[in-house]
Formats: structure tokens, sequence, C-alpha cells
């Protein structure tokens, strides 16, 4: 007699205890869904704010750039026409450049002499 009252009360925790998981599995979504819901609404805000930031920062460095390219722009331009020698050495800066870096995949023959190439600002009247 003794078990069965041991017995019953086991059974009867064991009842409550799968009740009270039921329960809690049947109430869970709408005891926590709004505060997951929240939370994930708070996650976008928060990523939406800095994905903005970020291009925020994007156009203002794109704007120093092309502030940067106008001014490099106008330099050589006050340099080409104080000398106007500077577009020549230019040019064949960049082109001993490519030579050296192989990117030139055809010969070009500059006429030269005593291995000084000949420009038109260097001929003899």
């Amino acid at each position: 007699m003794n078990d069965s009252v041991f017995d019953v009360f086991w059974g009867t925790i064991i009842a409550w205890f799968i009740l009270a998981l039921v329960a809690f599995t049947i109430l869970w979504k709408p005891l926590v869904g709004p505060w997951s819901q929240e939370r994930a609404g708070l996650a976008n805000l928060r990523q939406a704010e800095q994905e903005r930031k970020i291009l925020v920062e994007q156009a203002r460095a794109e704007k120093e750039a092309a502030t940067m390219r106008a001014e490099a722009i106008a330099i050589v331009r006050q340099a080409s026409q104080e000398f106007p020698e500077y577009r020549n050495q230019e040019f064949m800066g960049a082109f001993a450049e490519a030579l050296q870096a192989g990117t030139i995949n055809q010969i070009i023959y500059v006429p030269t002499e005593a291995n000084l190439p000949i420009l038109e600002a260097s001929r003899a009247p």
C-alpha cells in the first residue's frame, strides 16, 4: 500500500510537469513573440543606420577624391601653360614606365640622334 501512494505521488508530479511543459510550449509564442519582434526590429534599425553611415562616408570620400582630382588637373594645366615641354616630358616618362613594366606589346620607333629623341621643339629651323 505504501508503494501505491508513492506511485500516485510521482504520477501526479509527472502529470503536472507534462501539463506545465505543454502549457509553456503553447504559450511560448504569445509571451516571447512581441519581445523577439521588438529585438529583430531594433537589429534591423541599427543595421539600416550603419549602412546609411557607410554610404555617407563613401560619398564624403568620393567628394574629397573629386576635389583632389580637380586640384591635380588645375596644377597640371598650370604647369603645362608655364612650361610647354611639360607634356612631352610626361609622355616620355609614362612611355619609359610602360616599357619597364612590359605593358607595351608593340614596337614604336622613335627617331633619335645620339640616343636622344628628336622632338619637334628641338628641330633646327
